[in-house]
């Protein structure tokens, strides 16, 4: 079975050339906003970063469209999710996201589409705005990265947000990493 042809994008944060596939177009426009709009360096910006968890004893391995820290990169405060779909319909991925990437529960998590966002508290899961404008800013994740308290994520949670998160991801077919 051969694949589909595809073109390829220079990614903005990277400059590597990336398959143009699912929602691969959002991300360069979320990328080009988090740096010309928000005010993050692209150093301050992962692009696919690589998450891996143990779920009952086998390895299961994804990556992240961005996770974003705006402190230097010392700590990551945001994880965002590029779609093409509804939104709505990939809350549950990022947030699942944002508690597992590291030993801290990040304290943002968003989707978007490029035209739209939807930006969370991982720790709640409350809606904290809607629309690009509400995601935040380099000097917002600085000032909330001075105050937070880094939260854990209880480790009976844990192993329940790894195989919240699965299930969703296992629908992300449509990604560069599956080529």
């Amino acid at each position: 079975m051969s694949l589909k042809p595809y073109s390829t994008l220079t990614d903005y944060i990277t400059g590597r050339q990336v398959p143009n596939v699912g929602a691969e177009e959002n991300r360069q426009a979320i990328e080009r906003y988090l740096v010309e709009e928000k005010g993050f360096a692209r150093e301050e910006i992962d692009v696919d970063v690589d998450l891996e968890l143990t779920i009952k004893g086998d390895v299961y391995r994804s990556q992240l469209d961005l996770v974003v820290s705006g402190d230097g990169g010392d700590h990551a405060a945001m994880v965002v999710k590029c779609c093409a779909g509804s939104l709505a319909s990939r809350q549950r991925e990022v947030i699942s996201a944002a508690r597992l990437l590291k030993d801290y529960q990040l304290p943002f998590a968003v989707v978007s589409d490029a035209k739209s966002a939807i930006v969370l508290d991982t720790i709640s899961g409350a809606v904290l705005g809607k629309g690009l404008q509400a995601i935040p800013s380099k000097a917002e994740i600085q000032t909330k990265m001075k105050s937070a308290r880094l939260v854990p994520l209880p480790a009976e949670r844990r192993e329940k947000e790894k195989l919240i998160f699965r299930t969703y991801d296992r629908d992300n077919v449509n990604v560069g990493r599956n080529l």
